[in-house]
């Protein structure tokens, strides 16, 4: 699983610019989120902390539905 990320440099672009572009693209392509993730070992969860889990993420959307209009 090995995604090169590259950058051109553009005529007249400063290296400022270079970088930013660079480190969005690695935030864009979540891969370091993936490698912190799988840097330790982490138990499976059980079917109660799955089940619950499922039950917290249907009622936080639902809230987020309701929210989206008063804004």
């Amino acid at each position: 699983m090995l995604n090169l990320i590259r950058v051109q440099r553009s005529k007249k672009e400063a290296n400022d610019r270079i970088i930013q572009r660079f480190s969005n693209k690695v935030k864009a392509s979540r891969m370091v989120q993936v490698v912190k993730t799988k840097r330790y070992h982490a138990k499976k969860k059980t079917k109660r902390q799955v089940r619950q889990a499922a039950i917290m993420r249907e009622y936080y959307r639902g809230i987020r539905e309701k929210m989206k209009y008063y804004s």
